[in-house]
């Protein structure tokens, strides 16, 4: 497997838009991530893991994988990193998954839609997208992230209402029981157990947290702010007790945050010894890009009532008084109407973020990020730091 990744690597240099035009039938067909790589896996035996190999990987605690899924990033950072190839890849990631139109219809059938880790409600004029994972106090794991991407696909194209609020459930752990609290990013310790595949950080990054962003995109146009986009809402986001990691790097994506005055913000990468997805592309616009190193390369903790906190965060309210706040602002946004407010997001991102630079961004990202999940350093990272070896799934 090692000695041939070297072979791989260029026949993917040579050959990588014959071999995308393959998976997607001329680019015909819009396929994504997690099916490219099955696809890859039948058309090219050899290129990349087939489903056998990932299940006996899949089996494994992270220490003891052999890293197969390395073959993976490579196709997928030379896709991502072909200007048509890598363009109809973030396309295709970011149409609305096949199960959104059932959960449209239970919504407004009921007001509400319950996907179990995430929930969609209707709240007068906006939709409140509610994450749930209470044992691992609202972490992102394998068993979160398809129910999160539907989500936020329903409450984007739900014709009932004209912006979209985020906010964590309340949480089962002692420390903080009853509480809510917005997200304590991936479950370290479904990682350290090998639960979550690289794919994962991929599917996340290119699916619901782009969406968060840009919208959800139609096949017939491309969703690059110049010559077309998708369906979009303002996303206003609710931060109780703390966002860490990947939940930090979702609150990148908001057009509106509340905090809570007791609330923190944390991207704890040096101590797990991974790339905080899309973090080091927009943190430094919000920041200044000596804050974000320092956050990204020396964990420091950001109160959100504090100077450096209200670089990110828009507002600061008592704990009591959020459900309030949230009115307020859903009222504030939505005064003028929603037109003007997503012509407005439309305008920032395409300074701001371009889909291209997203995409060069992720060419990165792909293959980085495998060579982080794949470390040794990160396994010992997770132990040193998190206690993870002892830490039951």
């Amino acid at each position: 497997m090692f000695t041939d990744r070297s072979e791989r690597e260029r026949f993917l240099q040579e050959n990588i838009e014959a071999v995308y035009d393959n998976l997607t039938d001329g680019f015909s067909r819009w396929v994504r991530i997690e099916d490219l790589v099955r696809r890859a896996a039948e058309e090219y035996p050899g290129l990349v893991p087939n489903e056998d190999q990932l299940a006996d990987e899949h089996a494994l605690k992270l220490n003891d994988k052999q890293g197969q899924e390395i073959d993976q990033s490579l196709l997928l950072a030379h896709v991502l990193a072909h200007p048509r190839c890598g363009t109809n890849l973030c396309h295709a990631m970011l149409l609305a998954r096949p199960e959104t139109a059932a959960a449209l219809a239970t919504l407004d059938a009921q007001g509400f839609v319950d996907l179990g880790p995430a929930r969609v409600e209707r709240h007068g004029r906006a939709a409140h997208l509610l994450s749930s994972n209470p044992r691992y106090l609202n972490a992102e794991d394998q068993g979160t992230i398809d129910a999160m991407e539907i989500a936020v696909d329903v409450a984007t194209l739900d014709p009932g209402t004209d912006i979209a609020v985020l906010r964590g459930q309340p949480v089962g752990n002692a420390k903080y029981a009853g509480r809510r609290i917005f997200g304590a990013g991936i479950n370290l310790t479904h990682l350290y157990h090998g639960t979550i595949p690289y794919l994962w950080y991929l599917q996340r990054d290119l699916g619901f947290v782009h969406k968060f962003l840009r919208g959800i995109a139609t096949p017939g146009v491309l969703p690059d702010d110049v010559n077309g986009a998708g369906t979009e809402k303002p996303w206003i986001a609710a931060l109780e007790g703390f966002a860490i990691g990947g939940h930090c790097q979702i609150l990148l994506t908001m057009d509106y945050v509340l905090a809570a005055e007791d609330a923190f913000m944390t991207l704890p990468a040096r101590k797990e010894g991974i790339i905080p997805g899309a973090a080091n592309l927009r943190l430094p616009r919000f920041t200044g890009e000596r804050l974000a190193r320092q956050l990204i390369h020396a964990e420091r903790r950001l109160l959100c009532d504090s100077p450096e906190g209200r670089l990110i965060c828009d507002e600061i309210v008592p704990p009591a008084d959020m459900d309030t706040a949230i009115e307020r602002a859903v009222a504030m946004l939505t005064s003028a109407g929603s037109v003007g407010a997503i012509g407005n997001r439309r305008a920032f991102r395409v300074a701001a973020e371009p889909l291209d630079l997203f995409r060069r961004y992720c060419a990165v990202y792909a293959r980085e990020q495998a060579a982080c999940h794949f470390s040794p350093a990160l396994i010992r990272n997770l132990e040193q730091n998190w206690g993870a070896g002892s830490r039951a799934t």
